[in-house]
């Protein structure tokens, strides 16, 4: 095989590979904030509001997805690899909830200036409050999902695999019987 082959090769298991960890980033992303958006519409309807917002959740949930692959390639907590998984864990969790927050603060100065606020009111109108409320869900949200990460960095993809979806006696089956 020559080089230009075995580039296109490599290209294609990457970009395999990075639609992978974004298909399960938007799984697990989605369902949390699907369940939130449910939470929050059965909330609103003791008030008589109702408002279908899933479709918001999953558009969400596919942006973070994008933007935690964004964080990866720029090494986001790289440096705390070394520690503990829980430290890397909570750490990493921290940092992406960060830039998580950044994100929904220019997106939604954006929203202001395309809806005709100039830069200083667009940046004046945001809530702080709001954004910090969606930055605790998010760093609540992370938690498990960089402790899973991490524990499949540490200790291989395929191994933490087997150990979450194989039984006990097919993933080991040179363990002797219980009496």
């Amino acid at each position: 095989m020559n080089k230009t082959n075995s580039g296109k090769s490599d290209l294609k298991k990457k970009a395999a590979h990075e639609a992978k960890e974004l298909l399960i980033l938007f799984l697990y992303l989605g369902f949390f904030f699907c369940a939130l958006a449910t939470y929050s519409m059965l909330l609103l309807s003791e008030y008589h509001v109702s408002y279908l917002t899933y479709g918001f959740a999953l558009i969400n949930a596919l942006v973070v997805a994008k933007v935690i692959l964004i964080g990866d390639y720029a090494h986001l907590g790289k440096r705390y690899e070394g520690r503990p998984l829980f430290v890397s864990a909570i750490v990493k969790a921290f940092l992406f909830s960060l830039l998580v927050l950044a994100f929904h603060a220019l997106e939604e100065v954006i929203k202001r200036i395309v809806h005709g606020a100039d830069m200083a009111t667009a940046s004046r109108e945001i809530r702080i409050d709001e954004l910090l409320g969606r930055a605790l869900v998010v760093f609540c949200t992370f938690i498990p999902l960089f402790g899973f990460r991490e524990l499949r960095r540490v200790m291989g993809e395929e191994e933490l695999h087997a150990l979450l979806f194989r039984s006990q006696e097919t993933g080991k089956p040179d363990l002797p019987a219980e009496n």
